[in-house]
């Protein structure tokens, strides 16, 4: 297989149409904008639709539509832009539909700015939209991991019938970096449920999240759950490094963990014994992984591009058993590794 040196953004939508998109609807907004222009040049080359769309609404909606006829549909944006698609989003999770939702990250709130960010974790781990519903949310930490993680996307989307998510960043997908493209699937499944024409042979199919009796609502997110708990117990992913002795554990995840790498790399070759702890799923997070990684630490370093998000689930999943620590830089800033190797070094010498 060949090495393409290609932009983390460009990298990304390439493996999708590789992985058997054929529907790509979206809005330009920085720094997401190159998956889209991608796409708009290549998409009707090789057998698919792009299409700009009015709005980020309109975009997530069609996204609902295609994905209804049985289709691998795909959106990407930006942070305010997620925003803007989450009812769309709870309707496709309402729906029981498939498809991928790439976030490439911006400063927040508001428009903010255009740096890379990481400030977007708990909308899509804990609120990605209205009700009970989850997306799974892949990580990845390269550019060849944004690749790989496309094509897991996708095939964890039409296995579970579940919305997922690429949580991107700025950095990931400005950057450029060698990537090898598996070879394209034809694997992709049947889908029986879908609306794409009965023909006489079969039943009417009807996809909808609309369900006005209380009781029928309820067993649907009950239904919803179980498949949630299988999720839970077969999709968690994550990275350890040097995490089995390690006093010092730092849980960081995307780019923020490639800094974190390397700030590791210099606290053990001043004699201290730091890991590192990388989940690439942030939903269904990988807890038992976390909790095993930290057996023989006496203190936890989450380090975030944000004021803040991960820290609380690190405590929650570790169930408060070692002390947590946070370093985080906000607002498009991103952090160097000298930062993080002064909090270990502090964290080693009983520092706070």
């Amino acid at each position: 297989m060949n090495k393409v040196l290609m932009k983390g953004n460009e990298a990304l939508a390439e493996a999708a149409i590789r992985a058997g998109c054929k529907c790509f609807f979206g809005y330009p907004i920085t720094p997401q904008t190159e998956v889209a222009a991608y796409f708009a040049k290549n998409m009707a080359k090789r057998g698919g639709v792009f299409l700009q769309a009015e709005s980020e609404i309109a975009a997530i909606n069609m996204v609902l539509g295609a994905s209804s006829a049985g289709v691998r549909a795909m959106t990407s944006s930006s942070s305010p832009g997620i925003s803007l698609k989450s009812e769309g989003i709870s309707y496709i999770a309402g729906s029981d539909l498939p498809c991928v939702i790439v976030n490439v990250q911006r400063g927040g709130p508001g428009l903010g700015g255009i740096q890379p960010s990481q400030s977007d974790y708990n909308q899509a781990v804990k609120a990605p939209g209205h009700g009970d519903f989850h997306l799974v949310v892949y990580a990845p930490a390269s550019v060849q991991e944004s690749v790989d993680m496309v094509f897991t996307a996708f095939d964890t989307a039409d296995r579970y019938r579940i919305p997922t998510m690429i949580l991107s960043d700025g950095l990931i997908g400005q950057m450029m970096e060698p990537v090898v493209f598996p070879e394209k699937t034809n694997d992709i499944p049947e889908k029986s449920w879908a609306c794409d024409g009965h023909k006489n042979k079969r039943k009417h199919n009807i996809v909808t999240s609309l369900f006005l009796e209380p009781d029928k609502l309820e067993k649907s997110v009950l239904q919803r759950n179980e498949k949630y708990k299988l999720i839970s117990n077969n999709c968690a992913d994550c990275e350890t490094y040097l995490c089995d002795d390690a006093h010092i554990v730092i849980t960081a995840y995307g780019a923020t963990a490639r800094i974190a790498r390397s700030a590791v790399n210099e606290a053990r070759k001043q004699g201290i014994k730091a890991g590192l702890f990388r989940p690439k799923t942030l939903w269904p997070f990988p807890e038992n992984e976390l909790r095993n990684s930290c057996k023989n630490a006496g203190h936890i370093l989450c380090a975030e591009m944000s004021a803040g998000q991960m820290v609380n689930d690190i405590k929650l999943y570790t169930n408060c058993s070692v002390p947590v620590s946070f370093y985080g830089r906000t607002g498009g800033v991103i952090p160097e590794p000298e930062e993080l190797l002064r909090e270990i070094i502090k964290l080693s010498e009983g520092r706070q």
